[in-house]
This record gives C-alpha cells, sequence and structure tokens, in this order.
C-alpha cells in the first residue's frame, strides 16, 4: 500500500508536465498553422503595378503652365484615432475603437473638412476600404462619392487576412492611400512599391508601402504634372523610412529630368530640418521619435515645404489635451516640389484633431512657365 501512495505523489510533477508540454505544443501548431495561412494569402504587390482612375470623366478642370493650383494632405487615420482616442503602439490602450457609429462620425467630419478646404487635389492616406478596426466601413468608397468634381485612384498599402496582436486582436485590414483631383489625368494611375523594412514572419503582419501616382496634362505642352501621395514607415528602426526617402527621391529626380512638374506631398513619418518651436520637442522618447528627411538627396532648387505654426501631428500615447503635460506634438506631414514649381503658401489646418491624429496640410503651388 505504501508504495502505491508513493506512485500518486510522484506523478503530480509528470502530470503538470505533462500539461505544459501540451500547451506548448499546442502553441507551436497554432503558431505555425497561422503563420502558414499568413504567408500563404500574404500581398505581395510588384514594384510597379497599374492603378485605375476612377470617376474620370468627372474630373473636367485643366491645368497649365504658370497656373496656381492647391493640393491638401490628410492622413485620415481610418476615422478611428479621433481626439477621444489613444492607441496602444503609440503607449496608449486602444486597439480598435468601440463602435461603428464612432468610424462613421470621424469619416462624416473628414469629408466636411476635405470639402470645406476645397483643394484641387487630395493626397489622402490611412483609407480603409475593408478592416475590422473601422468596422468594415469603406471609407474610400465614400469619401469618392463625397466628391462629386473629383476622379479617385487608390493604391493598396496593407492588406493582410488577419493580424493576431493584441488582444483583442486588430483582425482584417484592407487600406490604402488615395488621390482625389479636379485635374484631367490619365486614365491610369501608378502604384511604385517599396521594400519592407522587416523580417518574416513579422512582415506577414506589415503595411507594404507604396507611391500612388498620377500623371495630369499640362496644356499646350509635351509635360505633365506628376502628383505623388507618399505615407513613409512608422514604427520601423529608422532604416525603413531612409530606404524609402532614397527611392522617393529617384523617382521624383527622374520625373523632373523628364521635363516634368513633380508634386509630392504626404505623413513622412519625419520632420523637416526647418521646424522650430518648443511644442515640438521630445516629451519621451519611449515613444515615438521622428527621424529628419535627409534634405541632401534632393538637390539645389528642389524645395521641402511645412507649417511648423500648428502641428501636424499627435502621439496618440492619451486622449488629446493640449493642456497635458505629455501632449506630444509633430510636424510630419508636408511636400517636397521640383525646381520648377513655386511654393506660394503652406498652411496646417488647425482641426483640434477632433477627427484624426494629424491635421490636414494645404499647399498652394505656382507652375512656373517655360
Amino acid at each position: 500500500m505504501a508504495k502505491k501512495k508513493k506512485d500518486k505523489k510522484t506523478s503530480l510533477p509528470v502530470k503538470i508536465l505533462k500539461g505544459i508540454l501540451a500547451l506548448v505544443l499546442v502553441f507551436v501548431i497554432g503558431f505555425f498553422a497561422l503563420a502558414g495561412y499568413l504567408t500563404a494569402t500574404e500581398f505581395k504587390p510588384s514594384e510597379y503595378e497599374g492603378v485605375a482612375v476612377e470617376k474620370a470623366e468627372n474630373a473636367e478642370k485643366t491645368v497649365a503652365a504658370g497656373d496656381t493650383l492647391t493640393v491638401l494632405s490628410y492622413n485620415i487615420g481610418y476615422c478611428a484615432n479621433d481626439k477621444d482616442h489613444d492607441f496602444f503602439m503609440d503607449g496608449g490602450k486602444t486597439v480598435n475603437t468601440e463602435s461603428r457609429e464612432n468610424i462613421e462620425k470621424n469619416l462624416s467630419g473628414i469629408i466636411n473638412t476635405i470639402k470645406e478646404a476645397d483643394a484641387d487635389v487630395n493626397f489622402i492616406q490611412e483609407v480603409d476600404k475593408s478592416s475590422k478596426r473601422s468596422y468594415h466601413v469603406n471609407e474610400y468608397s465614400s469619401i469618392s462619392e463625397s466628391l462629386e468634381d473629383y476622379s479617385a485612384a487608390y493604391a493598396t498599402n496593407y492588406r493582410v487576412k488577419y493580424v493576431p496582436y493584441p488582444l483583442p486582436t486588430i483582425g482584417e485590414v484592407e487600406s490604402g492611400v488615395a488621390i482625389f483631383n479636379k485635374f484631367t489625368a490619365n486614365e491610369s494611375a501608378l502604384r511604385v512599391g517599396f521594400p519592407t523594412a522587416f523580417s518574416w514572419p513579422v512582415s506577414l503582419c506589415q503595411l507594404k508601402r507604396c507611391l500612388l501616382v498620377e500623371y495630369v496634362p499640362i496644356e499646350n505642352s509635351d509635360k505633365m504634372l506628376v502628383l505623388v501621395n507618399l505615407h513613409l514607415d512608422a514604427y520601423d528602426d529608422g532604416e525603413g523610412k531612409k530606404l524609402q526617402t532614397q527611392i522617393l527621391s529617384d523617382f521624383l529626380k527622374n520625373e523632373y529630368e523628364k521635363g516634368n512638374y513633380v508634386i509630392a506631398g504626404g505623413d513622412f513619418n519625419q520632420t523637416f530640418p526647418d521646424v522650430q518651436g518648443e511644442q515640438y520637442e521630445v516629451v519621451n522618447d519611449e515613444y515615438f521619435v521622428p527621424g529628419v528627411v535627409d534634405t541632401s538627396l534632393f538637390p539645389e532648387g528642389w524645395q521641402i515645404v511645412s507649417d511648423d505654426d500648428v502641428p501636424s501631428a499627435r502621439l496618440l500615447n492619451e486622449p488629446y489635451n493640449p493642456e497635458s503635460e505629455n501632449t506630444q506634438y509633430y510636424v510630419l506631414d508636408g511636400f517636397i516640389l521640383s525646381p520648377n514649381v513655386k511654393s506660394v503658401s503652406v498652411e496646417t489646418l488647425d482641426c483640434g484633431f477632433e477627427n484624426s491624429d494629424h491635421n490636414p496640410v494645404v499647399l498652394t503651388a505656382q507652375l512656373e512657365e517655360e
């Protein structure tokens, strides 16, 4: 009898060990099953891809050398990152906003802001088509339908069947960048892909960033106005943004060498050399710290323009409170102009981060006569 009791006592650690091994096995099998699924369904765009310009017949405005035009750039934060929210990647707690109604409210406010600005061209970033995080609201279609006199083009830069982190998970994502344009453009735009800055398996759930490029014929000329919408890496180690900026520079310079006029703009996730002001000093370097755009990549005559009178972005470490000592402002959004494009003005619209963690920036530019 004593021997049987001893067997029972020694079997308990064995049972615990078996249970732990079973859990580890389930985890390992689950990890590789998910990794296999995400690898099989991974979004793998080519370096260059054509993109349809929709509603081209609605855009009837023409542009000629000597004309002045306006361009708005706006990262809309997929209509979830409004003034009342934070985000876990920035030191906050929120993963997904609490309701579809909140997405729709922010989308309505963003559309009103774009309409009121009435720019000739709109560069919009973080536009969801069908994502769990935005309750599968098709933000691109809603904006396109609201802007009656604009054509619309869209390039996907984030397509993942299931993002498995954190808890609750982000889930399915379908998002990209868009151009809404009053000018008559070529019927096909161009998606120019960037290499990813992340390795497997992290790369499976990361953005596949790109440029979205439209070509607008210049009246009475064989030249083009080249419009480039960009959104560079955010949470990389900095090397990704450097490489992407180099690719951007090479692309823009090549277009200018053809004799074209070039306007590129968007969310650089970097700040600019001439940005000043105590409000832009880093409050806590444990969170997002932007690099600085390398202006040496752009020869003399090129202009990199931004407005530091009003911040274009904020850190999502907490809901927006301008009185909080933890509030971190940035200037991350701006434009690059070729030497034959003159910057007349650039202004960040102070929307108080009501519907997004970015404020829109409006450029007024003039195409110099040949």
